[in-house]
């Protein structure tokens, strides 16, 4: 069958995934840092947010390559064209001075997320298309631990290296993996999709008209709320790691290795969790490790946690992160309509994205006036009320 779950299948787009993740993950940890040393302004170190706006922005041409694409090979044309820009980009960096060319490697930088989040429009699309219902789970296990890998790998290991070789001996190697991991999909021949309908091109109004369909707000609000009460906490945690005394280091290895560890190997267990009990089951059940995670932060916070207690509760926070990701993206899939996939895929995962910003920027406001405390039960607030929401909302999905 088309749909047949196999291990190539699933390597391929965990390649595809950790291809994206980890430059992206590189270039997001180590300009702060280089800025820094350059003297920049921490106003300015502020704004480099912004490079991750096509990722925000994606839905804006995620029509194009639906209306583009209908058969497998027309997915890889894009996804290959997406990288190999994507690794051009990347190796032209490593010629450039930081300091001297900084304006043209950040507009090298953003013009290569451009291509990377092309690239990810596509592979999202063919992901939905090349698995049946029952087996989107497992290929959304390969999403979310390429994203967490390459979260480890970009922001961790890749720093390191960067401190031993330099910008300019480590960027063509990032280059050149960026092409390596495309070879999966070059020489894979079991990826088969269900012909498209030339009916159901997609059309710029597209996006518009996914807010029109019957339902469709139920989904929203689930998404705009499932990660709510993780994100503030994981937005605050470092600051207050570091208020707690603990150093960076002790930081990086704590949440930035053994916590994306976690996440990892709980996204991978999610999906097989969410294949064997059905997406309703998982949405409850995972929603109530958010709302423990959350709890047990609550609690940190009227005490001076150890490290031990510490650990827990990181490895509670990114085990619920990983696990929670599976059903995010799997209901996603099932809410995308014919011949959109890629764009339908795309505005709901932005949603979370926005999600998380606000998240963010709250948690951060309620930290500056009620302490951690305050921002620790705001979450078990969200946490608490996403799982009403999924008690009340989704009782109609307890057969799927």
């Amino acid at each position: 069958m088309w749909f047949k779950p196999t291990t190539s299948k699933l390597v391929t787009f965990f390649c595809l995934y950790i291809a994206q993740s980890i430059p992206m993950s590189f270039f997001s940890t180590v300009i702060p840092v280089m800025m820094r040393q350059e003297n920049f302004s921490l106003a300015s170190i502020g704004l480099l947010q912004l490079i991750k706006l096509p990722w925000i922005l994606k839905f804006l041409w995620s029509p194009l390559v639906d209306r583009n694409c209908v058969t497998v090979s027309h997915y890889k044309k894009w996804i290959f064209s997406s990288e190999l820009i994507y690794a051009v980009l990347i190796f032209s960096v490593a010629f450039l001075d930081f300091k001297e060319n900084f304006t043209t490697i950040l507009v090298l930088v953003i013009i290569s997320f451009v291509a990377s989040a092309t690239q990810d429009i596509a592979t999202d699309a063919l992901a939905v298309l090349s698995f049946s219902r029952k087996d989107k789970s497992l290929v959304n296990s390969m999403q979310s631990m390429g994203s967490f890998a390459g979260a480890m790998l970009g922001g961790g290991a890749l720093l390191l290296l960067f401190k031993q070789i330099g910008w300019n001996s480590l960027l063509p190697c990032l280059a050149v993996f960026v092409i390596i991991a495309l070879a999966p999909l070059l020489f894979n021949k079991e990826i088969a999709i269900k012909e498209k309908s030339p009916a159901q091109k997609a059309k710029r109004t597209d996006f518009y008209y996914f807010f029109t369909q019957k339902g469709i707000w139920k989904q929203i609000i689930f998404l705009f709320l499932y990660y709510a009460g993780l994100i503030g906490i994981l937005a605050m945690l470092k600051p207050y790691m570091v208020d707690l005394g603990y150093n960076m280091q002790e930081i990086g290895i704590m949440s930035g290795v053994a916590g994306t560890s976690v996440a990892f190997v709980s996204s991978f267990t999610g999906g097989f969790i969410l294949r064997r009990i059905g997406r309703y089951r998982s949405r409850i059940l995972f929603s109530v490790c958010i709302l423990l995670a959350t709890l047990y932060f609550m609690c940190l916070s009227y005490c001076t946690p150890t490290t031990l207690m510490l650990y827990i509760g990181i490895f509670l926070l990114w085990g619920s992160y990983g696990m929670a990701t599976i059903v995010v993206y799997t209901t996603a899939m099932d809410c995308v309509r014919e011949g959109r996939e890629g764009t339908d895929f795309t505005i709901q995962t932005v949603i979370t994205h926005l999600s998380g910003m606000c998240m963010a920027i709250v948690s951060g406001k309620i930290g500056d006036h009620a302490g951690y405390h305050g921002v620790f039960l705001f979450e078990v607030v969200l946490a608490a009320t996403s799982l009403l929401f999924i008690l009340l909302f989704f009782k109609k999905e307890q057969t799927k």
